[in-house]
């Protein structure tokens, strides 16, 4: 029993450091093509809702008789012109979305923060705490820099939040490894 719970761990520590080094990779991709990442997350949110407007459009022919019909295809409507005006208007949508990503890492670098002192007490929390400032310093770059930087910042700043939580990740996980096998830095310090 203690065989596979220690098999777990390790299997869980192993899944967290290779996502946190994909996270990495994937950030550094991120920052080195920025106007391709722009678009790319640009299309992304458009296909996404679209994808969205079709799916409510689906439910609501299907749940037709039980009410609210006219506002469940007025919402559907709503979620495709949506992810049509992203195609149709690239820019302003990058425009758009440099925004509300500005407001997501504000938001994102406060649960952060408030993750990392919930973590005080484990060893490497101030890799969380550090994520958090670095996500929160982001997201006030956007909204000073917007909208002049738009089309280059939002993929650089997305690259830039996605390494640092790649690498915080990976730092934790090497720490949980380290707590999981005590014997193996014995041996290795003997």
């Amino acid at each position: 029993m203690t065989a596979d719970v220690s098999r777990d761990i390790k299997k869980d520590v192993n899944g967290s450091l290779i996502s946190g080094v994909l996270l990495s990779i994937l950030g550094v991709i991120a920052i080195a093509a920025p106007s391709l990442s722009t678009i790319f997350a640009e299309t992304w949110v458009a296909v996404i809702l679209i994808f969205a407007g079709f799916t409510k459009l689906v439910y609501a022919t299907q749940t037709r008789h039980q009410g609210g019909f006219i506002w469940k295809l007025l919402l559907s409507g709503l979620y495709i012109a949506t992810g049509i005006m992203l195609f149709v208007y690239p820019y302003t949508g990058i425009l758009t979305l440099t925004l509300l990503l500005g407001s997501f890492l504000l938001a994102e670098g406060t649960f952060e923060l408030i993750l990392a002192f919930k973590l005080r007490p484990q060893n490497n929390w101030t890799w969380i705490l550090g994520d958090g400032i670095i996500t929160l310093v982001l997201g006030a770059m956007i909204w000073f820099q917007w909208p002049f930087n738009a089309p280059w910042l939002l993929g650089t700043l997305v690259g830039v939040s996605i390494v640092f939580t790649g690498i915080s990740r990976v730092m934790l996980a090497l720490n949980a490894r380290s707590i999981s096998n005590p014997g193996n830095e014995a041996t290795n310090a003997t």
